[in-house]
C-alpha cells in the first residue's frame, strides 16, 4: 500500500499529522475537519497537501479510511468548564458527530484504527464515551515527555505500549531566556511572565 488514509476531526494545527510523521507512519491522504481559519492556515503552511473538509457536521465518510483521530471540544465536560455535560453542551455534543463519522468509517472498513483524546472529566461522561466507543480510556500525562502538566484520556483500539520513563524535562529546559518559578506548567501564554500559571 502507498500509505494510510487518515481523517482527523477537530484537526487544529494538524499535530496528529506531525505525530504520524514522527512515528514513521506513511500517509497517502490526510483529510482534516477544522473550522478555525488560523489553525487551517498553519496546517496548510506546514502540510500543504492536507485536504480540508470544513465543519464536522457536514462531513460524511463515503470512502475507505484507515485511521480516524480526533479530540472533540471538551468545554462542557472538563472539570475546568461550566459542566453543561456531554449531551446538553453545545460544543461537547460535537462528540456525537465524531461518533457518527466513526460508524460511517467502520461500515466501510471494519479494521479501522481510531484514537480519541479528551480532558479528564466526571466518571459518568467517561462511562458514556467508553460505552459508545467500545473501549476504556488510558490516562496519560504528557509531563513525562514535556514541561507541561497535561493529563488527558485516550480512547483507542491501537495497542499502546508502555509509556516512556519520565524524561525529566522542566520549564527551564524549554525557555529561551528568563526564569521560571516552577518545574512544570499547565499553560504557557502571554500572561506567563505576568504571574499566570
Amino acid at each position: 500500500s502507498e500509505g494510510e488514509v487518515v481523517l482527523s476531526c477537530f484537526d487544529g494545527i494538524s499535530c496528529g499529522q506531525e505525530a504520524l510523521r514522527r512515528l514513521g507512519v506513511k500517509v497517502s491522504m490526510y483529510y482534516a475537519s477544522e473550522v478555525d481559519p488560523y489553525a487551517i492556515k498553519v496546517t496548510q503552511a506546514n502540510f500543504p497537501f492536507t485536504v480540508q473538509l470544513g465543519d464536522i457536521q457536514k462531513v460524511h465518510v463515503n470512502d475507505h479510511i484507515d485511521i480516524l483521530i480526533g479530540g472533540p471540544p471538551c468545554t462542557d465536560v472538563s472539570f475546568a468548564g461550566k459542566g453543561k455535560g456531554l449531551i446538553k453542551g453545545e460544543r461537547s455534543s460535537l462528540f456525537f458527530e465524531f461518533e457518527r463519522i466513526l460508524r460511517e468509517a467502520i461500515a466501510i472498513n471494519p479494521d479501522l484504527k481510531f484514537l480519541v483524546e479528551n480532558t479528564r472529566m466526571k466518571q459518568e461522561y467517561i462511562d458514556i464515551i467508553s460505552e459508545i466507543l467500545g473501549v476504556e480510556p488510558v490516562l496519560i500525562n504528557s509531563n513525562v515527555f514535556s514541561a507541561q502538566n497535561r493529563a488527558r484520556l485516550y480512547w483507542t483500539n491501537f495497542n499502546i505500549p508502555e509509556l516512556p520513563e519520565d524524561k525529566g524535562i522542566v520549564m527551564a529546559d524549554i525557555l529561551e531566556d528568563g526564569f521560571t518559578d516552577r518545574d512544570k506548567s499547565f499553560c504557557i501564554d502571554a500572561s506567563y511572565y505576568k504571574g499566570g500559571n
